[in-house]
């Protein structure tokens, strides 16, 4: 009985060792000491700029992958997933393991100032070459820039359609004080947004004394641009994430979304493995499940940020939004240092300066 007892347990740990410790399909057999590596530290930690509605579904399905990893998954604005980061290393203190963010510039700066692992993910073939860089930082979701309004109260023939006609719409008297974007100063991805705004729009001047002209008003979040033009407080809103404004617009009959057709940002939330991570085989596991057919399967569907994998269908995909914006109008923002342009001290506050004087002018 003794050795019944004895070998059923065997058999049960060996069984839940084989159920977690299983190589993904087309993944090298040495794969299964990073999945043997993650079961043992049992835990990651995550600083990410998404909201934890739309990060549950990926965690819950990459802990059905691999069950026994911990995720604790700390949702921030992109500015604060940035400095929090930056000051527990400066303490020496526990940080994350992995960073995932849509201030692809923040990202960017800490991963080519060497916070960065390098690591080759298995799926790196899978995503476009613009969306790596130096085996250190990928880009996972391909989400636009949008222009948002109130449906109840812009008129269909008021719609802009191009960053022009926006331009010229706002310097209305109906849209004075009506205008949302975000605030540049305090909003990663605001920044980022602008002045990539600068960089492909020849009349990006224009635009800012536009929204001078309307005193516009600016917001940290997408969520409190969404509700403010959802109530009729503000009419119309700029750069506001697609992803997030085209969930809403299913359920929220007063919201209103256009993909602008002479360009349409596109953002790719970075994630990257801090170098010094505690838990850096959980961290690997993670990496490669967001880029993995499946998680990509997840990002489309549960979490609606537009999955960056071409060979992926579902709600929200890349192959879909290419098809509706059309190829030569979508603009990759690149998983590239380039993108740091404009976050040197000098550049920046240059940057902010011109922003006040024309945008920010009341």
């Amino acid at each position: 009985m003794m050795l019944k007892t004895t070998l059923a347990a065997a058999c049960a740990t060996l069984f839940a060792s084989a159920a977690f410790a299983q190589v993904p399909a087309g993944y090298p057999a040495d794969y299964q000491k990073i999945i043997d590596g993650a079961k043992k530290e049992g835990k990651l930690v995550i600083y990410g700029a998404t909201d934890s509605k739309a990060t549950q579904p990926l965690i819950k399905d990459f802990n059905a992958q691999f069950p026994g990893i911990t995720v604790e998954y700390n949702d921030m604005n992109s500015t604060e997933v940035y400095n929090r980061f930056i000051s527990e290393v400066a303490a020496g203190g526990n940080t994350a393991d992995a960073m995932w963010s849509s201030a692809m510039d923040l990202q960017m700066r800490l991963a080519s100032d060497g916070y960065a692992l390098k690591y080759k993910s298995v799926e790196t073939a899978k995503i476009p070459g613009w969306a790596v860089w130096d085996d250190q930082a990928y880009g996972t979701t391909f989400e636009p820039a949008a222009i948002v309004y109130n449906k109840r109260l812009v008129d269909a023939k008021e719609v802009p359609q191009t960053h022009s006609d926006f331009a010229k719409l706002i310097t209305q008297p109906k849209f004075k004080d009506k205008v949302t974007t975000y605030d540049i100063e305090k909003s990663g991805v605001g920044f980022m947004f602008m002045t990539q705004d600068a960089r492909e729009n020849p009349k990006f001047l224009e635009l800012e004394n536009a929204f001078g002209e309307a005193k516009v008003r600016v917001q940290s979040s997408t969520g409190t641009m969404m509700e403010r033009i959802s109530s009729g407080e503000n009419l119309i809103g700029y750069n506001v994430l697609g992803s997030y404004a085209l969930v809403r617009a299913k359920a929220d009959p007063s919201i209103g979304v256009v993909l602008p057709k002479d360009y349409t940002l596109i953002l790719s939330r970075v994630l990257f493995i801090n170098k010094a991570a505690k838990n850096v085989n959980a961290a690997k596991l993670w990496l490669d499940y967001m880029l993995s057919h499946r998680g990509q399967t997840i990002i489309a569907n549960d979490s609606k940020l537009f999955a960056i994998r071409a060979d992926v269908t579902g709600e929200t995909t890349s192959a879909d939004l290419i098809k509706m914006i059309g190829k030569d109008n979508v603009k990759p923002v690149p998983v590239h240092p380039i993108v740091l342009q404009f976050l040197g001290p000098a550049k920046r506050m240059a940057f902010l300066k011109q922003w006040k004087e024309t945008a920010g002018k009341k």
